[in-house]
């Protein structure tokens, strides 16, 4: 199968590109360089349409039989940064790009969505048929972007949205604003965890690799039985408390010490979700790593690349960096060198 991958250079992008060539799919991406730099170790990429999401054009779909969509604003402190830039990206370029994609030819259309739209959880647990609670513009854009997808589909037309936990795991394109991924690297930077929150949220967790494991699974599932859905990825086991998180970091990084700030208040963003979906739709699915075993991994990187700073891993930290720099306009489109200069 012919598969554009849009975000390709983006945190799961090298990832998501490598499981699916492994696959034997022909992978081909399309990334603006928003996050070019943010780079820990140096690593080769598949073919590339360097073009922002918004200005892809029918032409540029054309000949592909799916497409995997990673490229959005991706968090929640990044969707603050001007909520209304993150509904063009997440929301109006997202539904103009399967829109074009359909128009192309394209019959497959995998958007990779978010359990942020579960936010403030009023229910112990939660799934696919629980009302979403978003609390946040990150996780806003996210649920209006399924609605929207969900539109599109039809019978040439399969269109699903795989609602990721929250990843964690190395890529060489790194991010550290991730709970696990920052956690880690606190404690590998400071020999300290540090926790911003009393840590008593829940949260659900996947590896980026079974992330791209299940998109790999919905590649090839009969487009009958996932057109129009959203599924939950991850796992049961993998629902964790914070604080939790924060301590299984400490046990796997001897010296270190938890850190929790004085009158440190509840996140708001709290929700424990189930996964039987998945286990139906995709049914060869699996969550073959683990939080303990992501922890090793990650500390081993970053002893191996090795890191020492995390201003170019945490988004919305680069993105403001980079505005101030002058690389960006202010809609967050990648500016030449040349343009920049003036």
């Amino acid at each position: 199968m012919r598969v554009l991958v849009t975000g390709n250079r983006g945190y799961i992008g090298p990832v998501m590109t490598a499981v699916l060539t492994t696959a034997g799919h022909q992978v081909y991406g399309l990334d603006s360089g928003l996050f070019e730099e943010c780079v820990l170790e140096s690593t080769s990429d598949v073919p590339t349409l360097e073009r922002d999401l918004r200005s892809v054009s029918v032409g540029d779909l054309r000949g592909f039989d799916a497409i995997v969509h990673l490229a959005n604003l991706s968090n929640d402190p990044l969707g603050m940064l001007d909520p209304s830039l993150t509904y063009e990206i997440n929301v109006e370029a997202t539904v103009r790009l399967a829109r074009l994609a359909r128009e192309a030819g394209v019959t497959r259309f995998l958007n990779s969505s978010s359990c942020s739209v579960y936010g403030a959880a009023t229910e112990p647990w939660v799934d696919e048929s629980t009302p979403p609670h978003p609390v946040t513009a990150y996780g806003e854009t996210k649920l209006q972007a399924e609605q929207g997808l969900r539109d599109l589909a039809d019978d040439g037309f399969c269109v699903l949205s795989l609602r990721n936990a929250t990843a964690f795991g190395y890529s060489r394109r790194l991010r550290l604003d991730l709970v696990v991924n920052d956690l880690v690297a606190s404690g590998f930077l400071w020999d300290e965890v540090r926790l911003a929150s009393d840590g008593s949220a829940w949260r659900p967790l996947v590896h980026i690799r079974d992330i791209a494991h299940a998109f790999t699974l919905a590649l090839t599932a009969p487009a009958a039985s996932i057109n129009g859905q959203v599924v939950n990825v991850g796992t049961e086991d993998q629902n964790f408390r914070i604080i939790d998180v924060a301590n299984a970091v400490v046990a796997e990084m001897p010296g270190c010490r938890l850190v929790v700030p004085q009158a440190a208040a509840a996140d708001r963003r709290s929700y424990r979700v189930r996964f039987e979906g998945i286990r139906h739709l995709l049914p060869d699915f699996r969550c073959s790593h683990d939080l303990r075993g992501g922890i090793r991994e990650l500390r081993a990187a970053f002893a191996r690349a090795p890191l020492t700073e995390t201003l170019p891993f945490i988004r919305l930290d680069y993105l403001r960096t980079r505005l101030q720099a002058g690389l960006l306009d202010e809609r967050l489109r990648v500016l030449s060198p040349t343009r920049a200069a003036v």
